[in-house]
């Protein structure tokens, strides 16, 4: 019975993220050999556009859409292996091929490496995207035993200048270099290896090295972003702090300092949306880089900085001022929504003292009309009590004149008259009362 009846339906994604730890495997290099790295940014640029550069070399025209699924994919060819790689930002193709014999004597110079590639130039500088980094590593067996041999060594390859070298690991290594773009605008690093280190270790080592100057290069991408955002940033707490004194010296109308508000904040929220994801990008790609110098565990060389030292330098100070930007785009926006609850809460203060305002003057006018009202009916009153009595006395008159009666009509009027005005004085009350009691 297969295991798998023993276990329940897999997740959809499980298979997926089980093989992601076996994806992108490094490269096995033997010694001697020449790895030349390239990163280009891919912005812009489909995997249908570099599947087609890829299909321009020989062997691989048949190369096809699947093969790439993965983001990865591994060519050999005559004396060279290429690797593929995209990411999100940028695609690295990393060739590796034997050293040319004329770097791999102990006397040897720098040679112009580009000249032995095994690859056409022109494929080279046909790979879709713009360079971000070009590494030309050289890895050599050497005897490790001799330090100043291996520098002399080091000499002889970058020049008289100051170079920067540190032992990797268990001291199975030393890595070399200047970190200094050449006229054909590749660095370029000489690693001096144990004769004994395995190709496995020996691409491990060089994976790391390219990946934390790669990562380096791309956590610096938020430094120019940071700079471009300084005058703006300036600019705008300025403005803020002026809106905050003419809120705080009641200057300027409501309407006015909402507009200006509201015009910055809309500037600071766009600056936040565009950059935000360049700021986190390069935090992220810092850490990376710290881990990356972490796994290569550099020994200090006497008289020469390492690389993650070296890196460091302008790495640290420029990671510190992408923080401080995003820290004050930030600060900035938490800033005008304090400012802007202000505002609110000074235009709601203005609006119920209008209202309040309003109010007396309908209290007031609701007095007056009730006072007039019960003039009306005071008047009102007079009056019918006034037709009532006249009817009591012309009613009176003529029952006097056919003899009903002998009383004076007048007599018989004034007597009716209290009785009259009451009865119309109750049903007015009994009216009031009627309208005022709820139902």
């Amino acid at each position: 019975m297969s295991a798998l009846n023993h276990l329940p339906p897999d997740d959809v994604e499980r298979r997926a993220l089980h093989n992601e730890i076996h994806a992108r495997p490094s490269a096995r290099i033997r010694l001697p050999a020449l790895v030349t790295y390239i990163a280009v940014s891919n912005a812009g640029i489909t995997k249908q556009v570099e599947l087609e550069h890829l299909r321009r070399l020989s062997g691989h025209e048949a190369l096809s859409s699947a093969e790439l699924e993965g983001h990865f994919v591994r060519l050999r060819g005559t004396g060279y292996t290429l690797k593929w790689e995209r990411h999100s930002e940028f695609t690295r193709y990393v060739l590796v091929q034997n050293l040319p014999s004329a770097a791999q004597g102990v006397t040897a110079c720098a040679p112009d490496l580009l000249t032995d590639l095994v690859l056409p130039p022109s494929w080279l500088a046909g790979i879709p995207g713009q360079t971000l980094v070009a590494i030309q590593l050289a890895m050599v067996a050497a005897d490790l035993e001799q330090p100043r041999d291996l520098m002399a060594r080091g000499h002889r390859w970058f020049g008289d200048h100051a170079l920067l070298a540190s032992r990797i690991g268990e001291g199975h290594s030393w890595v070399i270099t200047d970190f200094r773009l050449n006229t054909d605008g590749f660095e370029r690093m000489l690693v001096l290896c144990d004769p004994t280190m395995s190709p496995t270790r020996a691409g491990r080592l060089s994976q790391r090295l390219f990946e934390a100057e790669t990562y380096r290069v791309l956590a610096m991408r938020g430094l120019p972003v940071a700079k471009q955002l300084a005058p703006m940033l300036g600019e705008a707490e300025q403005e803020l702090s002026e809106i905050t004194h003419r809120l705080q010296s009641k200057q300027g109308s409501d309407q006015e300092l909402l507009d200006t508000l509201v015009s910055l904040a809309a500037r600071v929220e766009f600056a936040i949306a565009r950059h935000s994801y360049r700021f986190a990008a390069s935090h992220a790609y810092n850490d990376l880089v710290q881990q990356r110098l972490a796994e290569l565990r550099e020994v200090p060389l006497s008289g020469s900085q390492t690389l993650g030292q070296y890196l460091q330098k302008r790495l640290v100070p420029a990671m510190a001022t992408v923080v401080a930007s995003q820290g004050r785009l930030v600060a900035l926006s938490e800033r005008i929504a304090r400012a802007g609850d202000l505002l609110r809460t000074r235009v709601d203060i203005a609006t119920e003292e209008q209202n309040r305002i309003l109010l007396e003057k309908l209290t007031k006018g609701q007095s007056l009309q009730l006072r007039l009202q019960t003039t009306v009916e005071g008047l009102s009153i007079a009056a019918i009590a006034y037709y009532m009595v006249s009817l009591v006395l012309y009613a009176g008159k003529a029952m006097k004149a056919t003899g009903w009666i002998s009383i004076n009509p007048e007599i018989l009027a004034g007597a009716a008259m209290p009785l009259i005005v009451f009865g119309l004085w109750r049903a007015m009350q009994r009216v009031h009362a009627k309208f005022h009691t709820p139902p």
